[in-house]
């Protein structure tokens, strides 16, 4: 799949340190580390506003999409 995060790019703009921003938001930190790998399936809209809320952004400035023609068939498929 074609989505990246890019939530470490945003931790390190703003000058923070992963576990701050955990404890900040209300996430433990191995779920913050599973959300910036990309190896979580999805997020709650709730915890990704939290998130923006704290590193005062906007949901695409944690997430990025490489287009792929492919992912209307994958949709289509399931």
């Amino acid at each position: 799949m074609p989505i990246r995060v890019t939530l470490d790019q945003m931790i390190v703009k703003k000058g923070l340190k992963a576990r701050d921003l955990a404890q900040q938001v209300g996430l433990s930190e191995t779920q913050l580390s599973l959300f910036r790998s990309g190896k979580v399936k999805g997020i709650r809209f709730r915890t990704l506003a939290k998130l923006c809320a704290a590193l005062e952004c906007r949901p695409k400035d944690l997430l990025d999409y490489d287009h792929d023609p492919a992912d209307l068939l994958a949709a289509e498929e399931e």
